[in-house]
């Protein structure tokens, strides 16, 4: 598991996941676009969800737990980003069945 660091908070996700978080994180601030993240927690973890707001403002840092780097599912990144555009912001789902990319 690695850890996205935002805000002062720590949050793990699967390496998968983050390496498509940085994708979408990085398309959208380069071109100035704040948006919502959010994700359920586990009952292992006391259940309930967190969202919060991606903003150029505040530093993030993104540490993977692995040394190789995840391959990217065009698919599910593409979702993704397209839900990141809405109002209700980016909710991380299970990737999508879809072949990775090269």
């Amino acid at each position: 598991m690695g850890t996205l660091h935002y805000d002062g908070e720590r949050f793990e996700f699967d390496d998968l996941v983050l390496a498509h978080l940085q994708v979408i994180i990085g398309l959208k601030l380069r071109r100035n676009e704040s948006f919502f993240i959010s994700w359920h927690i586990g009952t292992e973890n006391g259940s309930g969800r967190n969202v919060i707001w991606i903003d150029n403002g505040i530093p993030i840092r993104i540490r993977y737990a692995g040394s190789r780097p995840p391959q990217i599912n065009r698919e599910w990144a593409e979702s993704l980003s397209f839900a990141a555009n809405t109002s209700s912001g980016l909710v991380i789902t299970d990737e999508r069945i879809a072949p990775a990319e090269d």
